[in-house]
């Protein structure tokens, strides 16, 4: 089953994160989930955002993400795992997991 993980920056987690010896730098995570991770990359700051809408036929656009918070997107994977259980072992190994969040969501199948 596909998975798409969102990689949350939250600065209080990062404040309180405590590195450990056995934390993988992101090339040791990119290794160990060979032919496990589809695609992903990191995204900019929320600040470089734009959110687009359309109302009464005119596109709308305004600066910065749809919502106001502290914590933001920093990146995603697309994640294709075996079951549930095995995409948690997965986010669990990513160097934001000890310092920041991350959070699985299942791609639509036609099943739901």
């Amino acid at each position: 089953m596909r998975y798409l993980m969102f990689v949350v920056a939250d600065p209080a987690l990062a404040a309180e994160a405590d590195p450990d010896a056995d934390d993988l730098t992101i090339d040791e995570w990119l290794a160990e989930v060979e032919g496990k991770r589809v695609i992903g990359d990191r995204l900019e700051r929320p600040d470089a955002a734009k959110t687009v809408w359309v109302s009464k036929g005119e596109v709308l656009v305004t600066d910065g993400p749809f919502t106001e918070s502290k914590e933001w997107i920093a990146g995603f994977d697309v994640i294709d795992a075996d079951s549930l259980e095995d995409a948690i072992r997965i986010a669990s190994r990513h160097p934001q997991a000890n310092g920041g969040k991350l959070e699985l969501r299942p791609f639509w199948t036609d099943e739901d």
